[in-house]
C-alpha cells in the first residue's frame, strides 16, 4: 500500500515538473511592430540573417520571448517567435506534439522565413525543448543544417533530463511505462521524449551532434532544477561553446525558466550573433525558477 501511494505521488510529481517547464502562463502577442513577429521585416546589411526563437515545452513563442524577442528587434534583427507543436491550434500551448513532428514543423517554419526574407541562412535560439530542437533539426532533418549559421541553445535537455532525479527513480520502480501513458493521455507526447534514456535522446546522441558550418553556443545555469543533472545540456564537441551563467555572473541564481527572460542571457545572445560589436553583459539576478 505504501509503495503504491509512493508510486502515485511520483507520477504526479513528474507530471507537475513537466507542466513547470512551460514557464509563465501564455501571454497575448502584442501587435507586430519593428522586427518582432512582423512578416514585413527584411534583414538589413548590418544583420543579414533573420532570427528564429523556439520556445520551451508547454509554452508559446510570444510568451517565452517577451524580453529577448523585442530586444533583438530593437537591435535591428528580423525576429520570429512562432508557436510550434500545438495539439489544439486555437489554444496557444505548444511543444506538446511528438519531437519528430515538431522538428518537421520547425523545418517548415525555417523555410518560410528564408523564402519570405530572401536570406540565405538564419540564426536560431531555442529554450529547453526549443533548445533540443535547435540541435535536433539540423542533424535529423535533411537539408536544414545548410540553412543555419548560428545556434544558441538555452538549457536544452541534450542528453535527457532526469527531472531532478525523478525519472531515474521511476525507472528503478518500473513505472516509466505508466508515466509515458499518462503524458500521452493528457496530450503531451514530448514530455517523456526528453527524459533520460528516451529513444529521441538516443537519436540525437547517435554520432556527432554539431553539424559542419554551424556555430553552436549552449548556455545553462547551475541553479537549473528541471533539466538535470548539471552538465546534461552541454555538447562537448568541436565548434561548440558551452557556458554556465555563473561563469560570468557567479551570484546569479537564475533557474531553468528564468533563462528565457534573463537580461544577462539576452546580452550573451546578442554578442554571439554580432561578435564584432559586443555590448556589456549585465549581471542580473534572474528568476530563480
Amino acid at each position: 500500500m505504501l509503495l503504491r501511494s509512493f508510486r502515485t505521488l511520483l507520477l504526479l510529481a513528474v507530471a507537475a515538473l513537466a507542466v513547470a517547464l512551460a514557464g509563465p502562463p501564455p501571454a497575448s502577442a502584442a501587435a507586430p511592430g519593428g522586427g518582432f513577429n512582423d512578416d514585413r521585416c527584411r534583414p538589413s546589411a548590418a544583420h543579414p540573417r533573420p532570427v528564429l526563437l523556439l520556445h520551451g515545452l508547454g509554452g508559446n513563442g510570444p510568451g517565452n520571448y517577451l524580453r529577448l524577442g523585442p530586444q533583438l528587434a530593437a537591435d535591428g534583427y528580423c525576429v520570429w517567435a512562432p508557436t510550434y507543436g500545438m495539439p489544439l491550434p486555437p489554444i496557444p500551448v505548444g511543444g506538446l506534439n511528438a519531437i519528430d513532428a515538431s522538428a518537421r514543423e520547425v523545418a517548415g517554419i525555417m523555410d518560410g522565413i528564408l523564402a519570405r526574407t530572401g536570406a540565405a541562412k538564419l540564426d536560431v535560439v531555442g529554450h529547453s525543448e526549443g533548445g533540443f530542437l535547435s540541435l535536433y533539426v539540423p542533424k535529423k532533418i535533411p537539408g536544414q543544417a545548410a540553412k543555419i549559421d548560428r545556434v544558441v541553445a538555452l538549457a536544452p535537455p541534450t542528453h535527457g533530463t532526469s527531472f531532478a532525479g525523478l525519472v531515474d527513480l521511476g525507472h528503478r520502480l518500473g513505472i516509466m511505462k505508466q508515466v509515458n501513458e499518462i503524458m500521452a493521455a493528457v496530450g503531451c507526447v514530448a514530455c517523456t521524449e526528453l527524459t533520460t534514456g528516451a529513444p529521441t535522446i538516443a537519436r540525437l546522441n547517435d554520432g556527432p551532434i554539431a553539424q559542419p558550418g554551424i556555430s553552436y553556443t549552449v548556455i545553462a545555469s547551475t541553479s537549473d532544477a528541471l533539466v538535470t543533472p548539471r552538465g546534461v545540456s552541454f555538447v562537448r564537441e568541436p565548434g561548440v561553446t558551452n557556458l554556465e551563467i555563473q561563469d560570468r555572473c557567479p551570484a546569479d541564481t537564475v533557474g531553468h525558466i528564468g533563462l528565457a527572460y534573463s537580461g544577462t542571457v539576452a546580452a550573451l545572445v546578442g554578442n554571439t550573433f554580432d561578435p564584432a560589436h559586443p555590448k556589456p553583459v549585465p549581471c542580473e539576478r534572474g528568476l530563480p525558477f
